[in-house]
This record gives structure tokens, C-alpha cells and sequence, in this order.
């Protein structure tokens, strides 16, 4: 199916807890997190992306793992919305962030390359392309190599991938062609993953590899483990996986053991409140924020 297929659909009001953005396909709304097939072209390999949050925004959105057909939401901890701050010279996120569909990283499961057990989230991706995506949007795109974060004692992937339809996509096809192409964008890449959390009093992140950058046979490799898993996870291979409070509702997945039908699928839908623009978010989500390494 083409990504010009997927469209988003908005409920509640912004800059609220009610805010959700759901998927739909030309037929209604399906799971972001399940539905939409990780590959989109087989030769030369390409994958699916969901964008969770656009370039240069800071609502830390991502899709909410736990809830029936799985909308994006905006992360909250002790009751309150979270944005990530721009930490000096970064202005909110410096890419498309999202995650690959039908991926997961078993919390279950002690990764070999970094000692730690998975995130129990969908596998992260950074577009580097040029355009602003929009919230919700489905990306066709090309995997350039992965960094491998290591999150509070958990194993959380970063993958750098490029939209196909980016002027520079055909030029990028492996890391070497980013920094030939994009100097410095991976070291500033790497230090935003560093420094995000600083100014909220956490200290810097980790990284497998001493930080250093993963090949794309070894990224496509991470992929097709957390695809494994994904499988596992909702019932598609003999060995089981536990997915704890995930919801696990499909409704495209042949032979998924929880599905969903399109009627369930749009009354979920319909029984969400109708998009309403709310009040910005206040004005200190724009502060600049200095933060001292080590």
C-alpha cells in the first residue's frame, strides 16, 4: 500500500491530555503500531516510518503503546505533559522522530551487543531528510546505520533513515555518505541524544559501541530481530512472547490472535471527542537550556 494511503486524524484538544492522533488507511482507522507493514519495498529494501514528532517541535509525542489502535499521544510523567527542552544550539527535536511499525524491543529479551534488556517500545527512528514532516504522516524510507542508546539501564535503538522522496536520498546509502554529504550532522545527532534530558535533572545518556555508529547490515539486522519479536509478541509464531500491558489489537494482521474489526476499529474512533485547537503550550517550552558535560 502507498504511504499517500495513510492519512492522520486528529481528536481532543491540543496541548491536552485528550489529544490523540489515530492512523486510518482508505478503509478507517487502524493500529500505527501494528497495521502498517514494517517493509515497504523489498529490493531496494525500504521500510515504513510513523512521524511522532516533526522537526523543530518539542511536545514529546509517541505512540501510546497501551491503548486500543494505539494513537499517538503526548508523554505525561507525575500528571503533567512533557517537552523536551532545547538544549543549546538544539531547537527542539533536529529530525522527524517516529518509530518503525511491527517492531519491538523485548523487555524480555537481553540484547547481545549491549548487555540490557529491550525498551518494550516500537524501534526509533531519526528522518534527516529536509522537509518538515507533519504529526501522524507515514514515511517511505532508507536505513543508513543505528545507534545504539542505552536508557535507564535499557536498550533503546536509534536508526538514521532518509524519506525516498528527499533530494538527497539517492546520494545516502551508508553513514559515509552522511558525513561526506551532512558534515557534522551525526555528532550533533549523537550529543542531542546525550544532553535531552539534562536540563530536567537527569544525567547524560549512554551508549553502546562508545557511541559510535552501527552499518546499515547491522541496523537491518536490529530491525528483523524486533520484527521477530513483534511477531512473537502478537501471536504470529509458535514461540510467544508476553506483551504485559501492550494492546496488541489488530485489525489488518492476518492470523494475529487479537483482532479488531473495522467496526470496532471506527467506533474506537468515534467514541474519542472531535478535534479542538486549545491554548498554546506555555511559553517556557522555548527557553534555552545550557547544559555541562562531564
Amino acid at each position: 500500500m502507498p504511504v499517500s494511503a495513510y492519512s492522520a486524524v486528529e481528536r481532543g484538544t491540543s496541548d491536552t491530555d485528550t489529544y490523540k492522533v489515530f492512523i486510518r488507511d482508505d478503509d478507517g482507522p487502524i493500529s500505527p503500531f501494528h497495521d502498517i507493514p514494517l517493509v515497504a519495498n523489498a529490493e531496494p529494501r525500504t521500510l515504513h516510518m510513523v512521524v511522532e514528532v516533526p522537526r523543530w517541535t518539542n511536545a514529546k509525542m509517541e505512540i501510546d503503546t497501551k491503548s486500543p489502535l494505539n494513537p499517538i499521544v503526548q508523554d505525561q510523567k507525575k500528571g503533567k505533559l512533557r517537552y523536551v527542552k532545547n538544549s543549546f544550539p538544539h531547537v527542539g527535536y533536529m529530525w522527524n522522530y517516529g518509530a518503525f511499525p511491527q517492531t519491538w524491543e523485548n523487555p524480555h529479551h537481553v540484547d547481545e551487543n549491549t548487555g540490557e534488556k529491550g525498551d518494550d517500545d516500537p524501534v526509533d527512528c531519526c528522518e534527516i531528510g529536509q522537509r518538515v514532516a507533519n504529526r501522524g504522516d507515514v514515511l517511505e524510507v532508507k536505513v543508513l546505520g543505528i545507534l545504539a542508546m542505552i536508557d535507564d539501564g535499557e536498550t533503546d535503538w536509534k536508526t538514521i533513515v532518509i524519506d525516498v522522496n528527499d533530494p538527497l536520498a539517492e546520494s545516502l546509502n551508508s553513514l559515509q555518505d552522511v558525513v561526506n554529504e551532512m558534515p557534522g550532522f551525526l555528532d550533533s545527532t549523537r550529543d542531542w541524544l546525550r544532553v535531552y534530558k539534562m536540563p530536567d535533572g537527569k544525567p547524560e545518556n549512554k551508549f553502546a559501541f562508545n557511541g559510535e555508529y552501527k552499518d546499515v547490515d547491522f541496523a537491518n539486522k536490529i530491525i528483523d530481530e524486533t520484527n521477530m519479536f513483534w511477531r512473537q509478541m502478537v501471536g504470529l509464531e509458535e514461540e510467544s512472547a508476553d506483551p504485559g500491558k501492550l494492546d496488541t489489537g489488530c485489525v489488518l494482521v492476518d492470523g494475529a490472535s487479537n483482532q479488531i474489526s473495522r467496526d470496532q476499529a471506527n467506533n474506537i474512533l468515534s467514541e474519542t471527542e472531535e478535534f479542538v485547537e486549545g491554548e498554546p503550550a506555555d511559553s517556557s517550552v522555548d527557553a534555552w537550556h545550557y547544559v555541562h558535560l562531564k
